[in-house]
């Protein structure tokens, strides 16, 4: 019951981002049945999850599409409790390090919003190169406990698939800076980024932020020294842009340094490095480029707009921005976070291989339809970020309590490891039942579930027997 007691003191903090007290509670059960359930079968599986009374699947499903839940002040809200909860957040400079990506799942429906044709860019052969799905793009934090380092994600929304307006001209890099802007972040923070986002439109939109950026670059891209100021004054405006540098020049000119590599992970690894300040066109302002020499990676290009980071710190954030890989793969094989099946049952049907889904010619009762299932999706999603948040958290706050609660088997199981989301949703599955029966008064989510709970179930039977 320590786990679950330790759970609902960081939930019940989402409270303000409800306008209603039985919407929380209904989310914060939802919450719970994300947490314990052992199949992703949608809203179904968090009636089986709880063992709820069947007839409250249509109360539970309604959840996920009530305007009293606020999507944005409850992302900002679970923001600023993980910086200020969370043990272990890294920081450089008293910044927080976030990491962010994009991540595409299939979706079959027909009549789901959002669901357009994307290509897969993967060496793996499990991934087709072409699906039906939907697009989206998440932010994490990083955290790192006895030296492991946990990718805990704070939201996730559909930036692809749907237009409301011809006007619209928005590009995934104003949706992700958008996104980052609507946290509301008490500090700045350093944003690490792969190859794709290292453009003019977010070097510039993070700048006016007040957020860095790090992220990898083409080894094609060009750069300038400063302009040597004139020796003698002439008309014009002076020379701002010096000589032209083709940064992969600089791996045969440059002296590097050696040094031991930073990258999470590697030992015993010799990397040779090297740092410098050069002018960008796309932003007209110096920023700092990283040459690095690996010795099976071949040679890698990074890019800060933070001219005071030193080289081997920009190698290392690099290093860890896979992290937000490992929480994806959690996010789908465990979570279910992007597991939702909501239909729109008046909407018309898309075809195979279409695109973005235009609306402007669409009724307002038809668009206003299509929002409130955008909506539910992002629910879902948010719902299933801060479950994994949470489990993170029981992770590296109570690491022993939850190897004690497993109650299951591994080949080899490590007691001084944190476990992973898997053994602690086992653990949290195993005191769910102790935790309904035996908390105290002022926990309501407890006496929420156990009043809603079907008797003749498998787990009431458990609650039963100990009252």
């Amino acid at each position: 019951m320590t786990l679950w007691l330790k759970w609902w003191s960081l939930v019940r903090l989402l409270r303000p981002a409800f306008s209603r007290e039985r919407t929380f509670l209904w989310f914060a059960a939802a919450l719970a049945a994300a947490t314990i359930r052992g199949d992703q079968a949608g809203v179904t599986s968090f009636v089986r999850a709880l063992a709820l009374t069947p007839a409250l699947y249509p109360q539970l499903l309604a959840t996920f599409h009530s305007p009293a839940i606020k999507l944005d002040k409850l992302a900002a809200l679970w923001t600023a409790i993980v910086i200020k909860t969370f043990p272990g957040i890294v920081r450089i400079k008293g910044r927080p390090v976030f990491v962010g990506d994009g991540i595409k799942r299939g979706k079959e429906g027909r009549k789901m919003p959002g669901v357009k044709n994307l290509h897969q860019e993967s060496g793996s052969n499990s991934k087709p190169p072409y699906i039906m799905g939907h697009s989206c793009q998440a932010l994490a934090v990083l955290a790192s406990v006895a030296g492991y380092f946990f990718a805990v994600p704070l939201v996730s929304r559909i930036h692809e698939g749907v237009v409301f307006s011809n006007r619209d001209a928005r590009t995934l890099m104003d949706k992700m800076l958008a996104m980052l802007a609507n946290l509301v972040l008490a500090t700045p923070v350093y944003l690490v980024l792969d190859a794709y986002y290292g453009t003019r439109k977010m070097v510039l939109g993070l700048t006016h932020q007040g957020h860095h950026l790090v992220c990898r670059v083409k080894t094609t891209a060009v750069a300038y020294y400063e302009a040597s100021p004139p020796k003698e004054r002439k008309r014009g405006r002076p020379k701002f842009y010096g000589s032209k540098v083709l940064i992969r020049s600089l791996f045969e000119t440059a002296v590097f340094i050696a040094a031991p590599s930073p990258v999470y992970g590697e030992d015993d690894v010799e990397i040779m490095y090297f740092a410098i300040d050069l002018l960008w066109k796309p932003v007209g302002r110096l920023v700092r480029f990283v040459l690095v020499k690996h010795p099976t990676r071949g040679n890698i290009v990074f890019m800060t707009t933070d001219l005071l980071l030193s080289a081997l710190d920009v190698t290392e954030l690099y290093g860890l921005r896979f992290k937000i890989e490992v929480a994806f793969k959690q996010a789908v094989h465990t979570l279910g976070t992007y597991a939702y099946h909501f239909w729109m049952m008046d909407m018309t049907k898309i075809k195979r291989r279409s695109g973005d889904q235009h609306l402007h010619m669409k009724s307002e009762a038809y668009r206003n339809a299509v929002i409130r299932k955008m909506r539910a999706y992002h629910a879902h999603i948010q719902l299933g970020t801060i479950a994994q948040g949470m489990m993170q958290y029981l992770s590296m706050l109570a690491r022993q309590e939850v190897w004690n609660s497993f109650g299951s088997w591994l080949r080899t199981i490590r007691p001084d490891v944190l476990p992973s989301e898997q053994v602690v949703q086992s653990a949290m599955r195993n005191t769910l039942a102790e935790f309904l029966v035996g908390s105290r008064d002022d926990v309501s989510l407890a006496k929420f579930i156990a009043e809603r709970c079907a008797r003749d179930k498998q787990m009431p039977t458990k609650l039963a027997s100990s009252e």
